[in-house]
């Protein structure tokens, strides 16, 4: 009798144990995190930045579909995409969201104010009323500037057409990073003495038209961080080819697109940033004491060939530099 009761109770005892060695399991694989990525559009600099935050979150220990699931979501430019996207991230209860570009992180800042909220890629988190105070974020919002280094590129500008007379920047009116660039270069434009014509569009269809009066007007062309115009470079830069007008954008994606050169915030990295920022939040470090980070130096970029197809003469310590330090596009 006692035998039977020993291996009863022997049989009670496994059955427990497997109950909870599975029911460990299950728990164990729900404790998987979600992290919403929610990209504004395709074109080069953003694919740059969303590659960077993957990498970023895998330096944290969350690699993609192991230790964190990842829904990327791309509005290809479509504001009611933005909401919609953002409302999924919402309902399927993610527990980290990601805005890459200003108005992605506006669209999820519209649905939350809870879950925790890394910018990815914001120029002015404070001017586009996301966060309040960036050294002490006191909501659910942090995350990455991509504030360009404008002093550095607009001598760098100066120190490649030293006989510039008049300089044209061309931005779209409704991109709150492009606008806050605009108005600080032109302040250093005043500061340099260098006359600045503008140039706004309302969307990619107005480049070809208003870039074409720019070229007319100017003798070289400055381009903010502008997701539109970046997504159209190629009009822009046809068009300056044309009328022998060199351009010089805030980003390196940009240059290696036509741009001539640039000291810009190396998109890759800045999503690097920007992932393990959201790692060490998944680790269940606060918002608050998570300040928002910005990228002091521009690392330079040239395109050699672009370049010498316009006659503009590169001194060879810059493009040591380059080189060295940064990309240099042949």
């Amino acid at each position: 009798m006692k035998r039977l009761i020993t291996f009863i109770a022997a049989i009670f005892i496994f059955l427990g144990f497997a109950f909870f060695k599975g029911n460990s399991t299950k728990t164990t694989k729900a404790k998987v995190p979600t992290v919403g990525i929610l990209q504004l559009m395709s074109q080069p600099a953003l694919e740059q930045i969303q590659k960077g935050v993957i990498a970023g979150l895998k330096s944290e220990g969350y690699t993609k579909g192991k230790t964190v699931k990842i829904d990327y979501q791309n509005a290809q430019g479509n504001q009611s995409n933005l909401k919609t996207m953002s409302e999924k991230f919402a309902n399927e209860n993610a527990d980290l969201m990601i805005g890459i570009t200003t108005p992605s992180s506006q669209a999820l800042a519209d649905v939350t104010k809870n879950t925790p909220i890394v910018l990815g890629a914001v120029t002015d988190p404070k001017g586009a009323d996301l966060v309040k105070n960036e050294n002490h974020p006191e909501a659910n919002i942090t995350g990455v500037s991509d504030q360009a280094p404008l002093k550095e590129q607009l001598d760098l500008l100066l120190k490649l057409m030293p006989k510039l007379k008049t300089l044209g920047i061309i931005y779209t009116s409704s991109d709150n990073s492009a606008v806050t660039q605009y108005k600080l270069f032109k302040k250093l434009c005043q500061q340099e003495h260098v006359t600045l014509k503008a140039y706004s569009i309302s969307n990619s269809n107005d480049l070809n038209q208003v870039s074409q009066t720019m070229l007319q007007n100017v003798d070289a062309v400055y381009v903010p961080t502008d997701n539109t115009i970046a997504g159209a470079m190629q009009t822009l830069v046809k068009n300056a080819n044309n009328a022998n007008i060199p351009v010089f954008p805030a980003v390196d994606s940009m240059v290696k697109q036509g741009g001539v050169a640039t000291y810009s915030v190396n998109q890759y990295k800045l999503g690097v940033m920007t992932g393990k920022m959201a790692g060490r939040l998944l680790k269940g470090k606060k918002v608050s004491e998570t300040p928002v980070e910005y990228v002091k130096h521009g690392e330079l970029t040239i395109n050699l060939k672009q370049a010498n197809k316009l006659g503009i003469h590169i001194p060879e310590s810059l493009i040591k530099t380059a080189k060295t330090k940064g990309e240099l596009f042949k």
